[in-house]
């Protein structure tokens, strides 16, 4: 699949907006603000389904009823996403018939690379959940069932924990799909893991031209804990979870950890080391992503050259060279 243009309309703060691309690498420059990151982000809409970055409403540009996406490829193909204020619906016209999601066979593999991804490994441990469950999603529909399924009972659970008369008994049926879709997800993450860190010290090695070991531990919070366990533990949480007014245990207050030399990374690695360590992580992403699906995923680079020194910018560059690559830079 390769691009070749986007219109937008009353995208962010684009009333109308155009843009072609070129098979290999397609730059676009402007002004910080001037929404560069916007059409990365109507790109990655179109073809995966939904944004990294945030809900519909807050995309359509201020005062407009509705917004337009028309992704055309060089094949002939075109993927048009439309979005009513009204109805607060969005829909999805791909091979001439109109979808309410977009349909499996017209999403396509993307690696994002934006420059928050560089703190990656000194970040929240909500932000590299988000990074590894994105990843995840891509690889396995059945991850982003589970996560999806999972994340809707969490919420449900947490709005319940706020009432009054709140009892264990009003909590069970979510607590069950907590348990049961929990150990789903931990389980696809701790197979993530092993498969990164079969590859993560070689390529990072590759990057930075030395003899240092790379490691990703994966830090769950509910251990090795099966469905029945798992559900008991929640349980045993109730007091805890009704003084606080949410779930204080699951899946969701896992994190990742990088080791670098046996030791967090967070701390005892360089800024160039840890950057490194990064950029061996994406370009593995990439290859997972490729193995998996059959299909050389698209890169989309946010202002990120700025952000490396020479010998990382050429690493990117040499990784990337037979996907199809859009980045933003600041003219």
């Amino acid at each position: 699949m390769i691009i070749k243009e986007i219109k937008l309309n009353n995208f962010r703060c684009h009333t109308q907006y155009l843009l072609d691309f070129k098979e290999q690498t397609t730059q676009i420059l402007g002004e910080n603000g001037s929404g560069k990151t916007s059409v990365l982000e109507a790109i990655y809409l179109a073809v995966r389904g939904k944004s990294f970055k945030a809900v519909d409403k807050e995309i359509l540009r201020r005062g407009a009823d509705f917004y337009r996406i028309d992704l055309s490829f060089l094949d002939g193909e075109r993927t048009v996403v439309t979005y009513d204020a009204a109805a607060s619906r969005k829909a999805f016209l791909a091979g001439d018939k109109k979808w309410a999601r977009l349909p499996k066979k017209n999403r396509y593999p993307v690696v994002l690379f934006e420059p928050s991804d560089l703190s990656l490994i000194t970040s929240s441990p909500t932000k590299r959940r988000s990074y590894f469950d994105r990843f995840l999603t891509q690889l396995s529909d059945g991850y982003g069932n589970s996560l999806s399924r999972y994340e809707k009972a969490l919420r449900q659970r947490n709005e319940l924990l706020k009432q009054e008369f709140v009892t264990p008994e009003s909590l069970f049926s979510w607590d069950v799909l907590l348990a049961q879709y929990g150990v789903l997800i931990r389980k696809a993450r701790a197979d993530l893991v092993a498969a990164l860190n079969d590859r993560l010290t070689g390529v990072y090695r590759g990057i930075a031209e030395n003899r240092d070991e790379i490691l990703l531990s994966y830090d769950s919070y509910t251990g090795e804990a099966e469905e029945s366990e798992y559900l008991r533990l929640l349980t045993l949480d109730f007091s805890r979870d009704r003084l606080t007014g949410h779930t204080n245990f699951g899946v969701h207050k896992d994190d990742f950890i990088f080791l670098f030399n046996s030791a967090n990374a967070d701390g005892t690695a360089s800024r160039g080391e840890t950057r490194s360590i990064v950029l061996a992580l994406k370009f593995i992403e990439a290859e997972m992503l490729f193995n998996e699906l059959s299909k050389k995923p698209l890169v989309l680079l946010d202002d990120v050259f700025s952000e490396l020194d020479e010998t990382r910018q050429k690493a990117l560059v040499k990784n990337f060279q037979e996907n199809q690559v859009v980045l933003t830079s600041v003219k």
